[in-house]
């Protein structure tokens, strides 16, 4: 059989394990597709740069040049340009694409999908959610014949392993980013991972796979975890619960509040540590899926790291791989369900909220007239005396039944503007129950 050409856009971390995997395990990659796999070019910035371990001949800055000889491109890069435009030109030329960017599937999935299933070529990004764990195919294949109503998981590793740190060693929240700059799980500038836009990108995809439906990533409500504090993670262990970033999507059936459709969201929260979720350690990932036949699954593993994304990544080269060899083309885009995106308005979940109050009499009953005007129902009280004398404080801590996201945005409101209330010191969801 024709060698299978492989062009790999990106030489860094993931792109190196990619090159040597290609090399050092091409006899059982050969066996698996059918055909040989021929690395035949590596685009990159600076070709004159050395690479360990990578043949200097392979190396050029002709991108452009390099897609158009290949039968299937390898994307890791990462950003939105010149990754879209290559994309573009790969499908132009006939070629499938394997991707690991998350960013541009959540901003362009919908062109590039249609554009790919135009030139009857395939476009998989396995490794574009969540490293090494196998969860973009069983959404799209395994779990074709079910009906997917909710999914949450921890897709970031660098945020999951700053909030195990400071839930396991008391670590503050700088004090834990630098650990993990420092072990390589946080970028020197960390804002996309701490503030949530890493795991908006993801939650997009997963929902547009788990929902059928299209799902940009500006619909994603989100929220970082720069605000959790000690305390916070203090109040979690009260409760028996540890601090996640978390990424939920949710299909929400049509009712009075409006019509059916999906919220998807990323925003740290309580979970409870029964939950399998909340032993998710370090910088590991996990999605907790919950589907009408087959229940609840959980998918567990490395999130990040060269030589796991890069297995993910070789996974999707082999099926690209045989489909040029053997014929035909792997699932395309499924978004028949055409299901709208709703705001957080839509979403309910139970609360924990932390007061700051005057610690006089009345005080409670106030507040809890608060909640009661939005209907707001309190599930459990706990008031602890601060300071002394004319000074003395307490703080307040209201956790919830389940509310709407509007009611208790209102009733914070509400409870900012109590003159007894000195400080909504925080708000967290409480989710996995």
């Amino acid at each position: 059989m024709d060698p299978v050409r492989v062009a790999l856009l990106g030489c860094g971390v993931v792109g190196s394990e990619v090159a040597r995997l290609l090399t050092e395990q091409a006899d059982d990659l050969e066996a698996r597709v059918g055909a040989p796999l021929q690395l035949v070019g590596i685009a990159v910035r600076r070709p004159d740069r050395v690479r360990p371990g990578i043949d200097p001949a392979l190396l050029t800055d002709d991108a452009e040049g390099l897609v158009a000889r290949a039968d299937v491109v390898v994307e890791v890069i990462g950003g939105i340009e010149p990754a879209r435009a290559l994309m573009h030109a790969a499908f132009a030329h006939g070629a499938g694409v394997v991707t690991a960017n998350k960013m541009l599937l959540a901003e362009h999935g919908p062109e590039l999908f249609d554009a790919a299933s135009a030139a009857d070529v395939d476009l998989y990004y396995e490794a574009a959610v969540a490293g090494a764990i196998p969860l973009i195919r069983p959404l799209r294949e395994s779990l074709a014949g079910d009906r997917v109503t909710r999914f949450l998981g921890i897709v970031n590793g660098t945020t999951n392993y700053v909030l195990d740190q400071m839930d396991t060693t008391g670590a503050g929240f700088g004090d834990a980013v630098e650990r993990a700059q420092a072990l390589g799980y946080a970028e020197a500038d960390p804002t996309a991972d701490v503030e949530g836009y890493d795991a908006a990108s993801k939650a997009a995809i997963l929902a547009s796979l788990a929902f059928h439906t299209r799902v940009p990533g500006e619909a994603v409500h989100r929220e970082g975890i720069t605000a959790v504090s000690a305390a916070d993670v203090a109040a979690a262990r009260r409760m028996d619960c540890v601090v996640k970033l978390l990424a939920i999507g949710a299909r929400v059936p049509a009712g009075p509040d409006g019509p059916e459709g999906v919220t998807v969201r990323v925003h740290p929260a309580f979970v409870p540590r029964s939950h399998p979720l909340a032993g998710v350690r370090g910088p590991f990932n996990a999605v907790f899926v919950e589907a009408e036949a087959a229940s609840e699954l959980m998918f567990y593993g490395p999130g990040a790291g060269g030589t796991p994304t890069a297995g993910a990544v070789l996974g999707d080269v082999v099926a690209v791989a045989r489909h040029r060899v053997h014929g035909g083309r792997g699932p395309g885009e499924s978004a028949y369900a055409e299901l709208p995106a709703l705001p957080m308005s839509r979403v309910t979940t139970r609360y924990h909220v932390r007061l700051e109050v005057a610690d006089r009499p009345g005080v409670l009953a106030r507040v809890a007239d608060a909640f009661a005007a939005h209907g707001v129902s309190i599930e459990q009280v706990r008031q602890q005396a601060q300071g002394e004398g004319e000074d003395r404080t307490a703080e307040l801590v209201v956790v919830t039944h389940v509310a709407a996201d509007t009611a208790l945005s209102d009733t914070v409101a509400d409870l900012a503007g109590l003159d007894s209330v000195l400080d909504v010191t925080s708000v967290m969801r409480v989710e996995g129950e």
